[in-house]
């Protein structure tokens, strides 16, 4: 999660009774960032640095800037997950991002996060939901409560847990609602812009509406309940080199018959009520940013029909199985499994 970085925020003129009034109000993380006038890192103050000065003779009504640690971890450009993992293990908790002129614009609680993912996202919400009517009569399918909250934003709230600060939704059907409840974001501590669809476009006709995506993008539905580790999906994507990764779920199929195995009506063999397993698509993808200007703009157009585009090009598309709970809210049979899970989750 990112941190509220102005209380965080000390000048390095303050004297240490100015900074232990404001760790004072911390609500938990004792950590402030030393910066000049400019917003410039110049190191980090804890309350354990400021004991350690006054027991080696230096006082209260001193300057900061003989107290502060000058080493320090942090993040520019992009970002490495690896990096990240390692910093989780070595016990960093508060990570500060800084930009090219080296002014922090943004700080990781790492210890509420599973990972910082270097991606841009984009959550489809356009889709009317006709096999869960009359319920989608009157609410878009994203917005239909799961527990005490709507099923989108329980995937917006796992994408946080991975450090995603902005993100897309592209909306159509009932699409007030959506904009209505979350805004600007800032309920969440997060930025969200719309992508509003005026004519049906697909599960990923809409990414042509976006001009500036930074990173490789993950696209996902709205309709998802799911566990989904984002960073391992990210981590095959980008270890394998693929053009495009599909989130994938494991699929047993059972056959109550025997089935012949036979050529020309010839019976070679045959297997008893077999089971077959297969590995399904979950609706959860990342994608190549340069492989975004295949999908013709404004047009219908669904992320299998990119998946086909990249297969017939021989493109590197890879699937990475979800461990954990996934379920596709499609029918009033799906939205029942979820609230189980969910009853069994948060019991």
């Amino acid at each position: 999660m990112l941190i509220n970085i102005e209380e965080h925020l000390i000048l390095y003129n303050k004297t240490v009774l100015e900074a232990l009034k404001q760790l004072n109000n911390l609500p938990k993380t004792l950590t402030l960032f030393v910066v000049n006038e400019k917003k410039q890192l110049l190191g980090t103050l804890t309350d354990g640095d400021i004991r350690r000065g006054l027991i080696n003779g230096k006082t209260l009504n001193e300057s900061i800037e003989q107290f502060i640690k000058k080493q320090f971890y942090s993040l520019r450009g992009d970002i490495d997950v690896k990096v990240i993992k390692n910093l989780k293990t070595e016990g960093i908790r508060l990570l500060p991002f800084l930009n090219e002129n080296d002014e922090i614009t943004k700080v990781y609680d790492l210890k509420g996060l599973h990972s910082v993912l270097p991606l841009d996202i984009v959550i489809m919400a356009g889709g009317k939901g006709e096999r869960l009517r009359p319920i989608t009569d009157n609410i878009p399918k994203p917005m239909i409560p799961l527990g005490n909250k709507p099923i989108i934003e329980h995937t917006i709230d796992h994408l946080i847990n991975f450090g995603i600060d902005k993100l897309y939704i592209s909306v159509n059907y009932l699409k007030e609602q959506i904009i209505d409840y979350f805004g600007d974001g800032s309920i969440k501590g997060i930025q969200i812009q719309y992508i509003e669809e005026t004519k049906p476009l697909g599960t990923a006709g809409a990414l042509t509406l976006i001009d500036n995506f930074k990173h490789d993008v993950l696209l996902t539905n709205s309709d998802l309940f799911t566990s989904i580790d984002y960073e391992d999906l990210y981590l095959a994507f980008i270890e394998k080199n693929a053009d495009l990764a599909i989130a994938s779920v494991p699929y047993t199929v059972n056959i109550p018959y025997a089935i012949l195995e036979e050529k020309d009506n010839s019976v070679k063999s045959f297997k008893e009520k077999p089971t077959n397993s297969h590995f399904a698509n979950a609706g959860i993808y990342i994608v190549k940013k340069e492989l975004l200007k295949n999908i013709p703009h404004n047009t219908f157009y669904n992320a299998t029909d990119l998946i086909q585009y990249s297969l017939d090009r021989k493109l590197k598309v890879i699937h990475n199985q979800i461990v954990g709970y996934w379920i596709d809210i499609g029918s009033f049979d799906d939205l029942k499994r979820a609230e189980d899970i969910y009853k069994h989750i948060y019991r």
